[in-house]
Order: C-alpha cells, then structure tokens, then sequence
C-alpha cells in the first residue's frame, strides 16, 4: 500500500462553507482506529486519504476546518484515534459532486464501544449527532447528501441486544429523517465484519436486511482485521471508503431528471469485489 507520513502544512486558505454534506456515525470502525497499536496513532496517511482543499469537516466546537486523518479525534475521545474510511470516501467522491472541485462537508459523530441504544431519540449521541447535523447546514448553502453508518458490533455479545437489532436500527432511520426533516434522505450502512462470534451473524443478518427506500448496505465482511481482530487495518478503512463512494455515486449521485421516488433504491448489498 502507498503511503506516506501525514504532511505539516499551513493551514491555507479553504471553501469557508460546505456545498455537499455527510454524516459519519456509528462506533469505532467508523471513528477509525487504522493505524492504531498500543493506544497510540501510527500517523501513517495512506493517498487515497490525504487532506484536499476542498474536503472540510465540522469540529467538534462547531466550526468548519481542513479535513485531515483522524476525522475524529476530538469526537471519539475516550481512545486513540486513527484513519477511518471518511477521507477516502470524501476524496473518491469530491470530483464526481455538482460540477465537480466543489467544498464537501463531513460531519464526524461516531463514538466507539457504543450499542444501538445509545443511539436512541433523547439519548445524548443522538442528540449530538442531530445538533451537529443541523448546525452544518446553518447559515450555509450545503445539502446533507448521505448518513454513513458503521455500528452494530457492541450489540453481538447479547442475544437480545441482536435480536432487537433491526427493529432499533430502522427506528433510526426513522427518526434521523424526521428530526432533519429529510424524509429521502439516503443511508449508507455497513454490515459489521467483527464482533462476539456468538450473535454477530445475528446482527449482519438484521443489517443485510433491512428493506427501506434510500438504504443501501455495503458489507464489510472480508476486510482484514487487526490483530485485536474487531478494528479494520489502515488499508482496510481505505478500501471501505472506496466501497461507500461507489455505493453512494451508484444510487444517490443520479442528476434529478434520472431519479424518481418511485424507483427508491432498497438495501442493495455491496460486496468486496473479487
């Protein structure tokens, strides 16, 4: 894999507000901990994740700034923090949006170890994540384009806590959309690839088949692992950053006059390729 150490540079001059935004949230896979050993960031960027002009993101005391691995590192504060598939996706994305060369806004929330549940309507994640959604958009032009969701794995230690899963996670998407006043508003979430070998298939299974208008799953099963064998490798989150652009430039980047409500895309599933 290319790679080089993360450049020092000044922080130049950047698009002051966001035209395209997106949400990422979840837990720790999403947060990003490529990189990671021993409780510290190896500060290793790959390419496809280096820092752009035109890729901003929303910090943590609200204010847009250049966007650089880790995307969350004053979000997800209780560990280390590395590279997750945000910048990847951004940077794969970021010349197909409008005309192309046009500011793109990420929003991070993910905050790892966390269960379905913490994330319910009232809770203080999801709160924080509303509050932070909203506040993108305010006093700007931008559209938020897409959630990206990568959670599930603090919910396979429990029968119950799996079982409950697809119920849980469609009352999210439920409710994200009626909060933000987005009824179409798009949902890329990834089926986990780690987890308690006792009822994760149990959760893939709940996520994979989930059957709503405007959500699609891109399954992460396969992507190497770290030798903890629950967080993806740097190379892993780069790879899932690619897959999320490719889900999202397939069924939600359509110019209007090529997309209907009537032809809603519904938990199509992206695989690796082999």
């Amino acid at each position: 894999m290319e790679e080089t150490k993360i450049p020092v540079t000044e922080q130049n001059q950047f698009p002051q507000t966001p035209k395209h935004i997106f949400i990422l949230s979840g837990q720790s896979n999403m947060a990003g901990r490529g990189g990671v050993h021993h409780h510290h960031w190896d500060g290793v960027v790959p390419l496809d994740s280096q820092p752009h002009a035109s890729i901003i993101r929303l910090s943590a005391n609200l204010h847009w700034e250049p966007a650089r691995e880790p995307l969350h590192h004053d979000i997800d504060v209780r560990k280390a923090c590395g590279v997750g598939p945000g910048m990847s996706f951004a940077n794969a994305v970021k010349d197909h949006l409008g005309g192309g060369g046009e500011c793109l806004g990420l929003v991070p929330c993910a905050v790892g170890g966390t269960a379905i549940k913490e994330w319910e309507r009232g809770q203080h994640l999801y709160d924080n994540m509303l509050k932070r959604s909203k506040e993108s958009v305010e006093k700007t032009k931008g559209e938020i384009k897409a959630l990206l969701w990568y959670q599930g794995e603090s919910d396979t230690p429990s029968y119950h806590t799996a079982e409950a899963y697809k119920e849980n996670m469609e009352r999210l998407i439920h409710n994200v959309r009626e909060d933000l006043g987005l009824p179409s508003l798009p949902i890329i979430q990834v089926a986990i690839a780690s987890g308690d070998e006792r009822y994760m298939e149990k959760v893939r299974e709940a996520q994979l088949g989930i059957d709503l208008p405007n959500v699609i799953c891109v399954d992460a099963k396969g992507l190497a692992l770290k030798e903890d064998n629950l967080h993806l490798t740097t190379e892993a989150q780069v790879k899932l950053g690619h897959m999320l652009a490719d889900a999202f430039l397939a069924h939600f980047n359509a110019p209007p006059s090529q997309s209907s409500p009537c032809s809603a895309p519904k938990n199509r599933v992206i695989s690796i390729s082999k």
